[in-house]
């Protein structure tokens, strides 16, 4: 068993020699971001080899278990392996909603022989996933959903709709909240299920957003016929597997408010356009925002690191989900006010360069501050569950 040094340098030497340069750089598009799945066409054969590559070794899951595909790492050198993908700018082989919020949830919740069918895959990025939870009079009050799955003998019947079901156009497969008792108070009665998204009956309607993009789709089920080895937990349990899996679904929106491994600081960005005075940012008021940005970027990381490793020894995560998505939320919005405040009037262009999309993802930041729960729900939690004040 190598030691942490040990693990750098082969990690190290191992990275140099299979990442391929083209996976080197910042990403600059969503071709770029390899989201696999059965519909999945690869960009390159470089993104097929580097997500094949990391996949072999369980690396697109350094932390799950090994009997499942994982890569069996310990937190301490996942966090080197994290590092020394840092050092050389290697892109992240595979995004995957199946590893940041639907994993955890099937690893404390499912039975073993649902973590054998789809953990694999989900490691190996055979499938993608979507999340079917928001429904159009159940957003923020979740648990209001009127998705119907009636009990059939061997198999539910779904009706009802989702919304804001994010790339429900592009999945394999969707893990989907339902309810299961019709008589019940709205926070019982509901389960989870999964299934195919080609199952007859399930249909996807993009929604088209101010940022010119349709991430989002509306989604339809007619009849749709789910087997009840589908289940998830227990019936009419779901909603224990529903707030298990926000508490991921929010660390990762949180993510946002971390700069991308290999992407350029707001500083260089900002030297590049703006010009430097003395050796600094020519425009002081820009720079002082800068620094302020900054500042924040470094302690919101040291404290995603504390919240991880408290996690890790046991504690969970639980209501510092809300903490890290309401924060992370803000320094997104706030770094790409940021670079429209660089770009000048420059920055209202509207294209896929890396200049020109910055109007996009501006617009699109905004919509961190809903998606994965309000960030007045998220006060609402931290408030009663973090600083203990009274409902």
């Amino acid at each position: 068993m190598a030691n942490a040094e040990e693990f750098r340098q082969e990690t190290r030497a191992w990275l140099e020699e299979n990442c391929p340069a083209s996976m080197r750089r910042p990403i600059k598009s969503d071709k770029d971001q390899c989201w696999g799945g059965r519909n999945w066409v690869f960009e390159s054969d470089d993104q097929r080899l580097w997500l094949e590559r990391m996949a072999e070794r369980g690396w697109t899951a350094p932390q799950w278990p090994v009997e499942y595909g994982g890569g069996g790492l310990s937190r301490e050198k996942a966090k080197i392996l994290q590092q020394e993908m840092a050092r050389i700018t290697a892109r992240r082989p595979l995004e995957s909603f199946g590893i940041d919020m639907l994993g955890p949830a099937l690893f404390k919740f499912a039975s073993e022989e649902q973590k054998q069918r789809f953990i694999p895959p989900i490691i190996r990025g055979e499938i993608r996933w979507c999340q079917g939870y928001s429904e159009p009079n159940a957003g923020s009050d979740l648990a209001s959903l009127q998705t119907r799955a009636e009990d059939k003998g061997d198999h539910y019947l779904v009706n009802g709709s989702k919304v804001w079901t994010s790339y429900a156009d592009k999945s394999d497969w969707i893990f989907c909240l339902v309810r299961t008792d019709f008589e019940a108070p709205k926070h019982k009665g509901i389960s989870f299920l999964l299934f195919d998204m080609v199952s007859p009956g399930v249909s996807t309607n993009p929604i088209k957003l101010i940022s010119g993009n349709s991430p989002f789709c509306e989604t339809v089920f007619e009849n749709v016929e789910v087997p009840k080895e589908n289940l998830v937990g227990e019936v009419d349990q779901g909603w224990d597997i529903a707030k298990y899996l926000l508490t991921h679904e929010r660390e990762m929106i949180g993510g946002f408010g971390l700069s991308r491994a290999g992407s350029k600081s707001l500083g260089q960005t900002a030297m590049q356009a703006v010009g430097a005075k003395h050796g600094r940012l020519g425009d002081d008021a820009l720079r002082a925002d800068i620094t302020a940005f900054e500042i924040d970027e470094k302690a919101f990381a040291l404290t995603v690191e504390r919240v991880i490793d408290e996690a890790k020894a046991g504690q969970g995560t639980g209501a510092a989900s809300s903490l890290l998505k309401l924060y992370g939320t803000e320094l997104n919005k706030i770094r790409n006010e940021l670079l429209m405040s660089i770009g000048g009037s420059g920055a209202l262009a509207w294209g896929s360069g890396e200049t020109t999309s910055r109007a996009q993802h501006w617009l699109r930041s905004k919509g961190n501050s809903i998606e994965g729960g309000t960030s007045e729900i998220q006060l609402n939690i931290i408030a009663k569950r973090i600083l203990g004040l009274p409902g």
